[in-house]
């Protein structure tokens, strides 16, 4: 017996086949192309084959080979996510579209940072604005929401920078110590309260590995002078499990570029980047019913700050061959996981956390020469309780508090005066609860309503949400979902920068979204899925810089984005493995200062994005992966774009022995030379290879 799409397993149906498929833009849910685990993983978390699996197809007939592809599929939909609902469940029970990549598929890609571990993802543009060298400070653009709108989790609980930057720099986070990481785009501000107006990324850290303690080593060399070490060890003895490792990254980031436009050919100079990460994590049982987790992580990222070359978008660019930037992060946690009563449908979660950063930037030559100081620190508390009512009814709620401090001084080489922009704090507290309900097999229902409470005069706000999934067929399910979200002013807009003749706002009022999105999940037959997602997303009483003497914020602005996720996931063969997505992003300005510009496209958030690749996996890895970005507008009058571009990449693993692999990769195989950013150019073609060991 053959299965029903048979015919797009055949040889001379491929050329054609998979264009098709594609070209249907019905898709949703993270990159299949990873390697094969180093360990064996609790749940496969993508369209990888193990090596029992491996070993099982080659034996099997024609008629049972067709179980393989249902086990594929069931693989993605069975992904373990904690995003969508504020506890472990799969991306099976979840209304919202929920993308994400594993630890596998991170190893096959050589993704270095979790900006890199973003970049074949649908519904999120994640190229940076410095330039697309290893240690430029990413952006991740989410449904027409910046980079400050869009909300970071680490293991599920806030990171985001409140006091100048707004975001997170995720090109400061090394990927040995991640387990996986969710892309869930959409307000979300119902279960996580401010910033999340675009969506939120939560980023999942790795556990001890089990009784049997491992050690894993790698070292990598690679173009324009990239050389990574890396060792973790994970394990558990007398009921203690831990993670513990160690990332040193470096990078000259000394490459050739072109920019035809203006004639240009040089070397990029002052960009390197050195990282030196820290990570641990212990976990403890406490009698039969509670668990302690404590976790730390310390970020060091020092790089050069090359600057930008003038061109006729962006005129008053400049090199800057001498300015640095130093981070310094640091991230502690301590969790206590308690169930109560006598069964399991009841876990009481109580976490306490700190962050704490220090920044320095230092220009000694120029203008603008000078240095920039940013001491902050985030202290706050995490009480929840899941419980399981009934089969079918499950409830989440708790209390967040979060309290943030920070100061930034300016002192300017050329006057002698160090500046106090700001010295303040904001605390924000809310309580929520999240309700989910199984009506019958086929329809599930889930509500939730957060109240949060801050100390700016305009900081209370609600965010109420709802989302339905409805499986017509077994194989066939659509899905729909509303939400309201927030984000609240930061620091440096109520207090201003004094250095720069900017003065704060204490009046301002949050940021404003409104989210809808609704989809369509199509299993086709036994060989992969299909997800689309269709979105709105509304944002006003936007925070917007106000040009005066003195300077100032003020709330005025709406801005709507629409558009189209789309994702197909699909063993086309045995042992080969596809995926396509495709992200159209159509942001419009609604309301701004400048009527002018009203309905124009929001500048640098409307491009779209297509990703392509193939991957061969038995014994060897090898994959080809296509990224193609449309082009955009540079400025909000639409007067100015840079073209789109498009990238071949290959990666590759080949086991050496038993626990010890050989990886590599080309990326930008035929040397696209192009900018992320006016005057930044990005990275031509370069390759890497290593050697990583577990024992």
């Amino acid at each position: 017996m053959k299965n029903k799409y048979w015919w797009l397993l055949q040889s001379k149906s491929l050329v054609w086949a998979l264009p098709l498929l594609v070209a249907t833009v019905l898709f949703d849910n993270g990159v299949p192309l990873s390697a094969q685990p180093e360990e064996e993983p609790q749940i496969e978390n993508s369209l990888t084959q193990s090596e029992e699996e491996q070993e099982v197809e080659n034996n099997l007939t024609p008629e049972e080979e067709q179980e393989i592809f249902i086990i594929i599929t069931d693989k993605i939909l069975n992904q373990p996510v904690f995003a969508p609902f504020r506890r472990e469940a799969t991306v099976r029970d979840s209304s919202r579209p929920v993308y994400v990549i594993d630890r596998q598929q991170i190893e096959a890609q050589g993704a270095r940072t979790v900006q890199e571990a973003l970049k074949y993802l649908p519904g999120v543009l994640s190229d940076g604005t410095t330039g697309g060298q290893l240690g430029a400070q990413s952006t991740q653009i989410i449904r027409g929401a910046s980079t400050s709108q869009v909300l970071i989790l680490l293991d599920g609980r806030p990171i985001n920078d409140v006091g100048r930057f707004g975001g997170f720099d995720l090109s400061s986070f090394t990927t040995d110590n991640i387990e996986r990481i969710e892309l869930l785009p959409g307000g979300g501000s119902t279960l996580y309260g401010s910033d999340a107006l675009g969506g939120v990324i939560n980023i999942v850290t790795r556990s001890g590995a089990g009784e049997t303690p491992q050690v894993t080593v790698r070292a990598n060399v690679g173009s324009f002078g990239l050389n990574e070490q890396a060792i973790q060890s994970r394990g558990e003895t007398n009921g203690v499990s831990w993670a513990v490792g160690y990332t040193r990254t470096q990078s000259d980031n000394n490459f050739p570029f072109r920019i035809d436009r203006i004639g240009l050919e040089s070397q990029r100079e002052n960009a390197d980047v050195l990282y030196n990460n820290f990570n641990l994590k212990l976990a403890g049982n406490l009698g039969d019913r509670n668990k302690l987790t404590f976790s730390a992580l310390y970020l060091n990222k020092e790089f050069g700050v090359a600057g930008g070359i003038a061109v006729p978008e962006a005129p008053f660019n400049n090199l800057t061959p001498l300015a640095r930037q130093n981070t310094d992060e640091l991230f502690l946690d301590l969790t206590l996981e308690s169930k109560l009563g006598e069964g399991d449908d009841s876990l009481l979660t109580t976490r306490i956390f700190g962050d704490f950063l220090d920044y320095k930037f230092e220009n000694p030559d120029g203008f603008s020469a000078g240095r920039d100081d940013i001491n902050r620190r985030a202290l706050g508390l995490q009480v929840q309780h899941n419980w399981q009512l009934t089969p079918n009814q499950n409830i989440t709620y708790g209390y967040d508090f979060r309290n943030t401090q920070a100061e930034n001084n300016t002192f300017s080489s050329n006057s002698g005066i160090t500046t106090l922009n700001y010295d303040g704090s904001i605390s924000q507290q809310a309580l929520f609860a999240s309700y989910n309900v199984d009506f019958s097999p086929e329809f599930n229902l889930n509500l939730g309503l957060r109240q949060d409470f801050n100390s700016l005069v305009n900081g209370s706000f609600t965010s109420p949400s709802i989302g339905a999934r409805y499986h017509i067929t077994p194989t066939t399910t659509v899905r729909a979902n509303y939400g309201r979200s927030f984000r609240s002013p930061q620091i440096v807009n109520l207090e201003g920068l004094g250095a720069f003749n900017i003065v704060g706002n204490p009046e301002l009022k949050p940021e404003r979204g409104n989210s809808f999105d609704i989809g369509v999940d199509q299993q086709l037959g036994d060989i992969g899925l299909l997800r689309l997602t269709f979105f709105s997303n509304r944002i006003d009483n936007l925070i917007n810089f106000e040009f005066g003497n003195p300077s100032t914020y003020t709330n005025i602005g709406e801005i709507k984005s629409t558009g189209i996720e789309a994702d197909l996931n699909v063993q086309v063969a045995p042992n080969f493995f596809a995926f396509a997505n495709y992200t159209l992003n159509d942001p419009r300005i609604i309301e701004d200062v400048n009527p002018s510009i009203e309905g124009n496209e929001l500048g640098f958030r409307g491009a779209n994005s297509f990703n392509l690749g193939i991957a061969y996996e038995k014994d060897i890895y090898l994959a080809l992966i296509l990224k193609s970005l449309g082009g955009y507008f540079i400025n909000n009058s639409n007067t100015d774009s840079l073209p789109g571009y498009t990238t071949v990449d290959f990666k590759t693993r080949i086991p050496l022995s038993d626990n010890v692999n050989l990886t590599g990769g080309i990326d930008n195989i035929f040397d696209k030379q192009y900018e992320q950013f006016p005057g930044f150019p990005a990275l031509g073609r370069n390759f890497r290879v290593g050697v990583n060991a577990t024992f």
